[in-house]
């Protein structure tokens, strides 16, 4: 997984060629951390299709705001540059993130 920080973001998120998955976590959310091994997965299993970043919200304050993320975890996927659907809080589980992929494909 790529860590991206608003000096990156664009390039590998928004130039991506390949559909992204943006993970927005904080080292403090518990959810967060444990869902990451099963996103770490996903990402491994996607690998080549689609490109998996993760995104430090106590690192990237300026980026999250104007990404318009008000808690964690959310999950952003994007397909040519746009974003195309967004989840949150309860409904992030590791089957909701691969049924958006699925849609990227």
């Amino acid at each position: 997984m790529i860590e991206v920080n608003k000096d990156n973001y664009e390039e590998e998120v928004l130039k991506s060629d390949l559909p992204v998955v943006v993970d927005l976590w904080g080292p403090k959310c518990g959810p967060c951390l444990a869902l990451m091994p099963q996103v770490e997965e996903l990402a491994k299993e996607y690998e080549g299709k689609v490109k998996f970043c993760k995104l430090n919200v106590a690192e990237n304050r300026r980026l999250v705001i104007s990404l318009r993320v008000m808690g964690v975890p959310t999950f952003l996927f994007y397909k040519d540059g746009e974003l195309k659907e967004r989840i949150t809080g309860g409904d992030v589980t590791p089957e909701a993130i691969r049924e958006r992929v699925e849609k990227l494909l």
